[in-house]
C-alpha cells in the first residue's frame, strides 16, 4: 500500500485516515504530487498531542513526522524541499533531522540558536518538508501570523488567514525565523497555540477560535549577538528544547572547500569563542568562498573573504588570512581602468 512505500502517511485509525507526503505524486506514474487540501480554520475540539509512532523517513527526508519508536532515522544526505541536500549531524545519539522529528512527535517546541550561516534553517527544512515560515524582523506584526483583511477581487474585503492559522489547521510545522527580532507583544499571539490550550483567538476576525490540528508544531531560530535580538524569558520558557548550532568545519572539507579557507575559519572561530573578535566565517561564507573562487578565481575569493568581514574585526581577519596564505591581502576592490 502507499503508506508502506512512504507515499502516504497514516494519521488516524478510527476511521483510518491518510495524508499525502512529498512522494505521493510518485504513485501517479509521473503525475503531479497530490495537493494538500486545506482544512477550514473553524473551531474544533482540541486534540491530544500525537503519540510516538513509526515513521517512514529515509535518506530523502520525505516524511515530516516519522522517526518514532521503530522508525528509520535518516542516513546520509537529506534532500530539502528546494532540491539541495542537507548533511545530518549527531544530536543526542541521533541524526539531528531524526531528533527534531521526535521532538515534534512529543510536542516539544525547539529553539535553534547560533551565529547566522550555521545551517539552522537548512536543518529545519530537511526535518520538516511541510514547513511554513515566518521571517522575523522588527517590523513583523500580529497580522503576519494570523492574517488580515484584504480587498477581494469582486469588491469588498475578505479575511485571509496567515501562516500561524494555516499551520494550526493543517497540522504543519511553523518556523519562526529570527524570532528574537520580533516584538515580544507580537510573539505573544503564538504562545496559546504552543501550550496545553493549543488554540488562539483571532480578535481581528470576529473573535474566531482556532484549534490546532494533530501534527501542529513550532520551531524557532535565534541568532545571539545580532543587533536587536532579545531572547526574553517568556520566549525562552516556551521552548523546552534549546539546541546550539555551530558550523561543522569537517563538513566544509568534505564539500571540497579550499582547505586554507577552512583553516582561516577555524582560527577565527577559536578567537570568536574566546571573545577576541565578533565574527568568524561560517559554513554559508565558506560555500560562498568556493562559489566566488569558481567564478572569479581563488585570489578574488580570498580578497572577498576579507572584504565581508565586519570593519571592527577586519585587521584581525587580515592578519589570519595573511599568515595562512603567506602574503598580504586586501579587500576585493576595483583596480585600474583597462
Amino acid at each position: 500500500m502507499l503508506a508502506d512505500r512512504g507515499q502516504a502517511e497514516l494519521v488516524g485509525t478510527g476511521p483510518r485516515r491518510y495524508r499525502a507526503t512529498a512522494t505521493t505524486g510518485d504513485a501517479l506514474n509521473g503525475g503531479p504530487p497530490a495537493a494538500r487540501t486545506a482544512r477550514p480554520a473553524t473551531a474544533a475540539a482540541p486534540k491530544a498531542a500525537p503519540a510516538l509512532t513509526p515513521g517512514a523517513s529515509g535518506a530523502s527526508g520525505t516524511s515530516g513526522k516519522g522517526t518514532g519508536k521503530g522508525g528509520k532515522a535518516p542516513v546520509g544526505p537529506v534532500v530539502r524541499p528546494n532540491g539541495q541536500t542537507y548533511h545530518p549531524r549527531r544530536l543526542a545519539d541521533l541524526p539531528d533531522v531524526a531528533a527534531l522529528r521526535r521532538l515534534r512527535e512529543a510536542s516539544i517546541p525547539a529553539l535553534l540558536y547560533g551565529p547566522p550561516g550555521t545551517g539552522k534553517t537548512s536543518l529545519v527544512e530537511a526535518a520538516f518538508p511541510d514547513l511554513i515560515t515566518v521571517a522575523g524582523d522588527g517590523d513583523t506584526a500580529v497580522a503576519d501570523f494570523v492574517g488580515e483583511y484584504t480587498q477581494a477581487p469582486g469588491g469588498g474585503y475578505e479575511f485571509v488567514y496567515g501562516p500561524l492559522i494555516t499551520a494550526m489547521t493543517e497540522g504543519r510545522t511553523l518556523l519562526i525565523d529570527d524570532a528574537t527580532l520580533i516584538s515580544p507583544k507580537v510573539l505573544a499571539v503564538v504562545y496559546p497555540a504552543m501550550d496545553g490550550r493549543r488554540q488562539i483567538t483571532v480578535k481581528a476576525h470576529k473573535g474566531e477560535t482556532i484549534n490546532a490540528a494533530e501534527g501542529f508544531y513550532v520551531v524557532a531560530g535565534h541568532n545571539p549577538g545580532v543587533h536587536g535580538a532579545v531572547l526574553t524569558e517568556a520566549l525562552a520558557s516556551r521552548f523546552a528544547a534549546q539546541i546550539r548550532v555551530s558550523t561543522d568545519y569537517d563538513l566544509a572539507r568534505t564539500l571540497n572547500i579550499e582547505p586554507r579557507a577552512v583553516r582561516i575559519a577555524r582560527n577565527l572561530a577559536r578567537r570568536l569563542e574566546a571573545g577576541e573578535i565578533g565574527w568568524a566565517p561560517q559554513l554559508r561564507e565558506l560555500i560562498a568562498f568556493q562559489k566566488v573562487s569558481g567564478v572569479l578565481g581563488p585570489e578574488a575569493a580570498v580578497a572577498n573573504l576579507l572584504g565581508i568581514a565586519p570593519e571592527e574585526d577586519r585587521d584581525v581577519v587580515a592578519e589570519v588570512v595573511s599568515s595562512v596564505y603567506g602574503r598580504a591581502v586586501a579587500p576585493l576592490a576595483l583596480g585600474q581602468q583597462i
